[in-house]
């Protein structure tokens, strides 16, 4: 069972809406590994060093491996597919627009219209995540879900998708590469970008601009 991997990127392509294959070698031996769109800016250049936290997803047919960048994520995932009904593609979708703290608290706050950004999920299906998945986070570890603060599988105020003024540049780059996974064009996403608010998390920003592109579609 791999659990994680160092190595360099050789590769990386786009699967799908949400998933971009990259290519690790690690130790002169290439792995395949899946990673979530919304992730993917943060999991490493081509030719750069790479470290994804990984889940091993064995089928009758096949092995996958799905890398995230922090072990949150790659956490938040495994809690995800131990849901009925919720597979790995779902899992890798809501994860490529909404951060592990996000969700938790979109979840836990009965927020359907938050889980509908993801494309692909309507108001029943993300009413039946909701119902599916409240008692597995409800079990997880919950920091203060009705501030609006820090909300993880993890340790507190380490969300990936919380950041500082200092990273603003870093945010827009994010937003920029999830936008360009799931499809859209160079015109749509320079538009997208120019429209974000000066202040708000990774997550925030990419929300926002998943809005803007709808309501101009």
């Amino acid at each position: 069972m791999i659990g994680s991997l160092r190595g360099t990127v050789l590769d990386r392509a786009v699967r799908s809406d949400h998933q971009v294959e990259f290519l690790v070698e690690v130790g002169g031996v290439g792995y395949r590994v899946v990673v979530p769109a919304g992730s993917s800016g943060r999991a490493g250049d081509m030719g750069g060093p790479c470290f994804l936290h990984v889940h091993t997803h064995v089928r009758e047919d096949a092995m996958i491996l799905y890398g995230f960048p922090t072990r949150e994520e790659r956490d938040c995932f495994e809690l995800l597919l131990g849901a009925h009904g919720v597979g790995p593609a779902v899992a890798v979708a809501l994860l490529s627009v909404l951060s592990p703290a996000a969700l938790q608290r979109a979840v836990l706050n009965g927020d359907a219209d938050s889980l509908t950004l993801v494309p692909g999920i309507g108001k029943k299906t993300a009413a039946r995540l909701i119902l599916e998945l409240t008692p597995r986070f409800e079990a997880a570890a919950v920091i203060d879900v009705g501030s609006g603060g820090g909300v993880g599988l993890g340790e507190a105020g380490t969300g990936p998708h919380e950041a500082s003024a200092a990273d603003r540049t870093s945010q827009r780059e994010e937003v920029r590469a999830a936008l360009g996974a799931l499809g859209y064009g160079a015109d749509e996403v320079r538009q997208a970008l120019a429209r974000l608010p000066v202040e708000g998390s990774t997550e925030d920003m990419l929300r926002h601009a998943l809005k803007e592109l709808a309501g101009s579609s």
